[in-house]
């Protein structure tokens, strides 16, 4: 038997958190309320059996708690992923761990990060168009095979998950971690690697002006991303919090604004003029060429939506959430794009649902993956005190009210610690 948090389903439960967060009490309290109806219980389990041979179990060093994480125990998350979830299950995806098992190449006692994707490869089922072509995160068949439906580890009742003494994963989704990466920067690989094939799943025209709505761990790793990656001209970002405002700054933003000032500031930064509607927030006639989208909430998408110039990007790289005006979209002519997860790279990648396929082909061709690239990143950029908050298992309540707080506490990230006491 092993300890773990086990996520129960319960329409009750999702519709009462729903409803407390929703509350200004909620909004305020969010981390305390939910820490108290989460639908989570620390428990023993039963060990998760391995698959098959090319199946390891792991030893969780740290796990961290992703704004996925709380979308889920909040109630905010869409009830469209229900199907590619099987309950109960462990949470936790952003891992580094200790194989516990012998792997071709990767000997029992490696210290691993790990894609979490559920793709046709960990599932042992022939591989879809998009998994033959190295875009893992859109596999088509995320219910079947070898383990329950679950999109990713972390949301599969067979695999169990990060948040817990032990779980299993396949060998094509571990990535051996560098002697000198310590755990702390390694559990923040999987997250970076989310962060960048967001900036990978648009061409960014070099010198083209970009605005990042949010400052948490999201948005600071796609800034980050767009450094390393692109020839972007000014990023601007919106953050909220002093902390926030301070590290954009260190990984290159070349101005912040606060949220209530966002749009005035972004005119003068990039010209045109600022539009009064009767209802709803200003929005700007001109504005960024490009808005990456990292709070997962309906009023960042509302923001961004309103802040690039006509015939502008759009990506949504946080889930989004209900109650989007989607009249800029429609008016603007703007181009709306989604990014989740990560994927493997690889010569054979095409990408034919956007406007310029051709040169998203090109420059596809041949390149490293989402996570190897992370995995560089992870050990050379200014990272040192983003993970600042680590929990033992028995002090859940404490951890999930520590993220919700994170940003109001100064903090970037929140982990677990399953094997202390």
């Amino acid at each position: 038997m092993i300890l773990g948090l086990e996520y129960h389903r319960s329409a009750a439960r999702y519709l009462a958190t729903r409803t407390a967060t929703g509350t200004k009490l909620g909004g305020r309290m969010a981390g305390l309320l939910v820490g108290n109806m989460a639908p989570l219980r620390l428990t023993n389990l039963s060990e998760p059996r391995r698959p098959g041979d090319d199946w390891t179990r792991l030893k969780p060093l740290l796990s961290g708690i992703c704004g996925s994480d709380l979308g889920l125990l909040s109630g905010s998350n869409s009830p469209y992923l229900s199907p590619m979830i099987s309950t109960p299950f462990v949470p936790g995806h952003e891992v580094v761990a200790e194989t516990m098992d012998e792997l071709p190449g990767l000997p029992k006692g490696s210290r691993v990060v790990m894609d979490p994707v559920l793709s046709c490869r960990p599932r042992g089922v022939e591989p879809c168009l998009w998994c033959a072509t190295g875009r893992e995160s859109r596999c088509d068949r995320i219910t079947g095979g070898a383990v329950s439906s679950g999109l990713q580890t972390g949301y599969c009742g067979d695999t169990g998950g990060g948040w817990s003494k032990q779980f299993v994963a396949h060998a094509s989704q571990l990535h051996p971690v560098p002697d000198e990466l310590s755990d702390e920067r390694a559990v923040l690989v999987e997250p970076i690697a989310c962060a960048v094939h967001s900036v990978r799943r648009v061409h960014v025209p070099a010198g083209a002006s970009v605005l990042l709505i949010g400052a948490g761990t999201v948005g600071l790793f796609t800034l980050l991303a767009l450094r390393e990656f692109t020839q972007a001209g000014p990023i601007y970002v919106v953050a909220k919090h002093r902390h926030q405002r301070e590290r954009a700054l260190q990984l290159g933003a070349t101005e912040v604004f606060e949220p209530k000032r966002a749009a005035r500031a972004l005119r003068r930064a990039t010209g045109g003029s600022l539009q009064h509607p009767q209802m709803g927030e200003d929005f700007l006639l001109g504005g960024a060429d490009i808005a990456f989208e990292c709070t997962g909430g309906a009023g960042g998408l509302t923001s961004a939506l309103r802040m690039v110039r006509a015939g502008g990007t759009v990506v949504a790289s946080g889930i989004p959430s209900s109650g989007v005006d989607l009249t800029p979209l429609w008016y603007r002519e703007l181009s709306l794009v989604g990014a989740y997860a990560s994927d493997h790279g690889g010569p054979e990648q095409v990408t034919d649902d956007v406007p310029n396929a051709a040169e998203e082909r090109t420059r596809a061709d041949g390149r490293a993956g989402d996570f190897t690239e992370a995995v560089a990143l992870a050990g050379t950029a200014p990272l040192d005190g983003y993970v600042d908050a680590v929990y033992s298992l028995s002090q859940w309540r404490d951890a999930i009210g520590h993220a919700f707080a994170a940003g109001r506490l100064g903090t970037v990230k929140v982990a677990f610690a399953p094997g202390q006491q």
